[in-house]
């Protein structure tokens, strides 16, 4: 299997299938049609036989810097337009954490925003030192999907996920290790052999057994609320001028002047 859309590049060697996020002039940034394409390319690695553990990396030491934002400026125009980016958001995001066999993130340097959203749909992370996450939709006047809010408090606990939402901070590889937000950390010139070494080894495995335990631990107990959640807040970030006016001050390189609440 080749590339399936720009920035998005697939490989699949003895077991292991790769999925590269490719835009390292846009520092992984992605696009909407990148997007668009994972449900796709995910559903085509879970047919394939061959293919046994899904490794997604990034490209010229960067995971992830998020959604393109320039692109973004015209998802969020309107609230019609915005609830179909996110719908596109939502579908690659769940497509990755319901995708049946296991995931790895190999994470080096930025995994912001969207591309921290990918990396925690993953089963495992792992990291070299250069890596920095960020859940950032604090600082665009963005409501953090309801799906991805629950899924991230359960990786590092409701008050550090409170801290990464509220503030949109970047913490270190160091600190995500602490909190629990990443499973290993090593160094730049081993996290590839470590990861894929580790890859291999669950491919060795019973896929009967790893994957009934991947099917048992990602069932969410909290389904019903989760949705209360959704038809309470996503509404109101859809119609909302906070996202606008966050967009346009990254754009223009200036602190947002977010109104709502105030």
């Amino acid at each position: 299997m080749g590339a399936q859309v720009d920035g998005l590049v697939v490989k699949v060697e003895g077991g292991v299938a790769t999925l590269r996020i490719d835009r390292p002039h846009a520092r992984g940034a992605l696009t909407a049609a990148m997007w668009e394409a994972l449900p796709r390319v995910l559903a085509e690695l879970e047919e394939d036989p061959e293919v046994l553990v899904l490794v997604v990396t990034g490209t010229g030491g960067v995971f992830s810097a998020g959604a393109d934002i320039r692109e973004m400026q015209g998802h969020y125009a309107s609230a019609e337009a915005a609830d179909a980016y996110h719908a596109l958001n939502t579908a690659a995001e769940q497509a990755l954490v319901r995708f049946p066999k296991p995931t790895i993130a190999l994470v080096q340097g930025a995994c912001v925003g969207g591309g921290c959203q990918l990396a925690a749909a993953c089963d495992l992370r792992f990291a070299d030192g250069t890596a920095r996450f960020g859940v950032t939709p604090a600082k665009l006047g963005i409501v953090y999907d309801a799906g991805s809010t629950v899924r991230l408090a359960r990786l590092v606990g409701a008050s550090t996920a409170k801290y990464l939402l509220f503030s949109g901070e970047l913490i270190d590889a160091e600190h995500a290790l602490r909190v629990g937000l990443v499973d290993g950390l090593f160094e730049p010139d081993d996290i590839d052999e470590r990861v894929y070494g580790l890859a291999r080894t669950i491919a060795s495995r019973s896929q009967l057994t790893v994957r009934a335990a991947k099917d048992l631990l990602g069932m969410d107990p909290q389904e019903d609320r989760v949705a209360q959640w959704q038809a309470r807040w996503e509404p109101v970030s859809r119609g909302s001028a906070e996202v606008r006016e966050g967009l346009a001050a990254f754009t223009e390189r200036r602190p947002a002047r977010f109104e709502w609440g105030r």
